[in-house]
């Protein structure tokens, strides 16, 4: 087999298909709640009791809403390109293995290799946000953490160190840091615990995590419910705050060009439902309920997302919203703190969700990669006692805590957006190239408007990847390199196509 020809080799679908009917690697414990549950955990979390303040307050103002629509719209286009291929090919490793199906094998592993490092990073983000709402719980009680295990370091606490660690000194010099934080404690110990509740059963997991989905929809919605009482319109206005640039660092915030960067932001919190395509090995009706479940969820979300942006920059300034626990904070500023209290406590036990869903999404993908021999086949065993993945989740869970402990959550997170993005793109594309290709198959859902809803989702991808700052490229570039190093000096040898070529 020639090298282009290695590139391009795939699994045809019904060859996936009939491997999803026979392989017995998981135990298919998930029903259609369940895996909607997963999705609407994987969605809303962090959004909502984050990002959607700090946003308002730094890129769009009360916009920010426009900024989840646009973020929604262009996630919606490609959640129903999504559905098609979960009906199509109910097998675990969601975009990866549909690339694989239709794109051939490189593609493939550069979707799985972003998609990796992507919900890796979603788990630490999340678990950043979440540490800020507990702390706020704590705070509540007399509970103070020392200082330095509050908070991850700054970017310039962290710049400091690395000058120290090389020896760079002189003009250029950084100055010591000037506060205490040093690791984020509480951030680094959920990310581990999830990590184990994952190793052990996946329906004790899912069992758990439809539970914390139903507290987090009812704290989201006592928000709405109380919020819209006290909703002042003139915080409202100027709806899109005038264009404002940093005369020290060049940056600008708001506008509509705010607004744009804000949606390229919280596009980080509109995409989630594909986790549950990752689970479809554990699905008792995957054909069927795989692709219900990515629009309940994302429809669900989206509703909840447009009426907390409004409510929340409706109460209070934006202004005032930066902080890690927007949310609570924004409640406390006019006086309920019963309810800040009541909605830390529920973005505490709600946000737990979203760390399952994409701790979750992250050690699949990296099963999926190994089983297919694109990764060494350690990471594809599993454990024999608990019938889950158990390598590949431990060791992302270490990973994530070292992120959430070290890495400011402003600096994670424009990080994980453009793999998404970049997948999502690749996704709405294999499913025009696969109606051409293979029109005659089988369809248990099929995208309406396809030559219209593809082509919008890829537009949209693209301008928000467009309002990006370059430094995400850079970062995106760098990990995509090391991918292509793994993939040329081992998977492209090992991978289960080439032993199949040989025998």
């Amino acid at each position: 087999m020639g090298f282009f020809s290695k590139l391009v080799r795939h699994k045809t679908v019904e060859q996936l298909q009939a491997e999803a009917g026979t392989r017995g690697d998981f135990r298919r414990v998930l029903g259609l709640w369940q895996l909607t549950a997963i999705g609407i955990g994987g969605i809303i979390g962090v959004g909502i009791f984050v990002l959607a303040g700090q946003q308002a307050a730094m890129n769009a103002g009360p916009a920010v809403a426009i900024s989840f629509l646009i973020a929604g719209v262009g996630s919606a286009c490609a959640a129903l390109c999504y559905a098609e291929f979960a009906g199509l090919i109910p097998v675990t490793g969601s975009a990866y293995t549909y690339g694989y199906a239709v794109l051939g094998e490189f593609a493939a592993w550069i979707i799985g290799w972003d998609l990796l490092l992507e919900y890796a990073l979603v788990v630490a983000v999340v678990a950043i946000g979440w540490s800020g709402y507990v702390q706020v719980l704590l705070n509540s009680a007399g509970v103070h953490l020392p200082e330095w295990a509050q908070q991850s370091m700054s970017a310039q606490t962290m710049q400091y160190y690395l000058q120290q660690l090389f020896g760079l000194h002189g003009t250029n010099a950084i100055a010591g840091p000037s506060d205490g934080h040093r690791f984020n404690v509480i951030a680094a110990a959920v990310s581990l615990a999830v990590a184990v509740l994952l190793t052990v059963r996946t329906e004790w997991g899912a069992r758990f995590n439809t539970l914390v989905v139903a507290i987090k929809v009812i704290g989201v919605l006592l928000v709405v419910l109380v919020g819209v009482f006290y909703i002042d319109t003139a915080n409202w206005h100027p709806f899109v705050p005038p264009r404002v640039v940093d005369a020290v660092t060049g940056i600008g915030h708001f506008g509509w060009q705010g607004v744009l960067t804000g949606a390229s932001v919280v596009f980080f919190a509109v995409f989630g439902y594909d986790t549950l395509t990752t689970a479809a090995e554990e699905s008792k009706h995957p054909q069927r309920d795989l692709p219900r479940a990515v629009l309940l969820s994302l429809a669900i979300a989206m509703v909840l997302y447009l009426a907390v942006s409004l409510v929340l920059t409706g109460i209070t300034h934006y202004s005032k919203l930066g902080g890690e626990a927007s949310v609570s904070d924004a409640f406390e500023s006019i006086g309920l703190h019963w309810l800040s209290v009541t909605i830390a406590a529920a973005a505490v036990i709600g946000v737990t969700s979203v760390l399952f869903a994409f701790m979750l999404g992250a050690a699949r993908i990296w099963f999926a990669l190994a089983r297919d021999g694109l990764l060494p086949g350690w990471f594809a065993k599993v454990s024999p006692r608990f019938g889950t993945p158990a390598r590949p989740t431990l060791i992302i869970g270490v990973f994530t805590a070292l992120v959430a402990g070290l890495l400011p959550i402003g600096e994670v997170a424009e990080l994980v957006n453009i793999g998404t993005l970049s997948a999502f793109i690749i996704i709405c594309a294999s499913i025009m190239l696969l109606r051409v290709r293979r029109p005659d198959l089988q369809r248990n859902f099929r995208t309406p408007a396809v030559w219209f809803t593809a082509p919008l989702g890829i537009l949209f991808s693209v301008a928000l990847i467009y309002g990006l700052p370059w430094i995400t490229y850079e970062r995106f570039i760098l990990w995509m390199a090391i991918g292509c190093v793994i993939y040329f000096a081992y998977g492209i040898r090992h991978s289960r196509m080439e032993q199949g070529g040989r025998t």
